[in-house]
């Protein structure tokens, strides 16, 4: 793709600083790919893996900063911020940054996946210029369990106590079997990703700016990589029967982000090809396409503990 359509894509001025998280690699690095003209600066654990990422970057002639950091740190992420701001105006914010179901304990998939999200969205609050948004990453997983299985009742009390918050939840997901905890504690993560990019939208409209949620499906990146099979054998029978390629999610955010998409907030846009669509989920072990998911229910959640 060449630089100018690059730009179109973005549609942002040369001037602004775009904030990537989980920019190493995946869906982040390629939503830095759009981004010419911009000052990039891209967040991970690691600098050694930013770096690698960021030498690509700099070769397509994009001005690149990197900068480790920790999201389930607050203080971290607020030192993010600040660094982000004095390089100039921060007017896009894409946080894909995560953990996965295999890659951590539910500990730490609330801790990074929705505590991370309420740090990044309270940091930015107050750095973001007028015009500019933030878009948070969920996951299709946000949408598969069940209503009745997620305590949404807890959600609020992050706003005021995150440690009250977190161990609500997490005494929750312990009331299930050992083996579903993980999986649980990620959809449980996710869909308060989502909850939270709707209710942060007056927040944010107050000072002029957006911010909102895209839930990705089943993607090649590194990430899903580590799913394997699982991912490909749901998506197998989705309207659309492969893994989405990185790409495709990159022009999204990107979209999401720009001046184009600028009476856009306050929502959750799915991007599964079709998963939840055709009614494929695997707590109802659906292979195909089928009638569309049954309402949350005592049955279903009784699924949901058997596992």
């Amino acid at each position: 793709m060449n630089d100018s359509l690059r730009e179109s894509e973005a549609g942002l001025r040369t001037d602004q600083v775009c904030v990537i998280t989980g920019g190493g690699s995946g869906m982040g690095l390629a939503t830095a790919q759009l981004m010419t003209g911009h000052h990039v600066v891209l967040v991970g654990r690691t600098e050694r893996k930013l770096d690698k990422a960021a030498a690509s970057l700099r070769a397509a002639g994009i001005t690149v900063t990197v900068h480790a950091c920790d999201i389930a740190d607050k203080q971290s992420v607020q030192d993010l911020a600040r660094h982000a701001a004095s390089l100039g105006p921060v007017t896009a914010v894409v946080h894909a940054a995560g953990q996965s179901p295999h890659m951590g304990s539910a500990e730490q998939l609330i801790d990074a996946n929705a505590l991370g999200t309420l740090y990044v969205n309270d940091a930015f609050l107050d750095v973001l210029e007028p015009g500019g948004c933030v878009v948070d990453v969920s996951s299709m997983s946000a949408h598969m369990v069940p209503g009745i299985a997620l305590p949404r009742w807890a959600y609020p009390v992050a706003r005021t106590d995150v440690h009250a918050f977190r161990r609500r939840v997490l005494r929750w997901i312990n009331l299930f079997p050992r083996p579903v905890r993980e999986g649980l504690a990620y959809a449980i993560s996710k869909d308060f990703v989502v909850w939270l990019a709707r209710n942060d939208a007056t927040r944010f409209g107050a000072r002029g700016t957006r911010v909102l949620s895209v839930s990705p499906g089943s993607f090649d990146t590194p990430m899903g990589d580590v799913e394997g099979d699982e991912a490909l054998a749901l998506v197998a029978g989705a309207p659309i029967p492969r893994l989405g390629h990185v790409d495709e999610i990159a022009h999204l955010l990107a979209f999401c982000v720009s001046e184009r998409a600028g009476y856009l907030t306050g929502t959750d846009i799915l991007c599964d090809g079709g998963v939840l669509a055709a009614g494929i989920s695997p707590l109802r072990r659906r292979t195909g396409p089928q009638a569309p998911s049954e309402p949350a229910s005592q049955e279903n959640v009784d699924r949901v503990l058997v596992g």
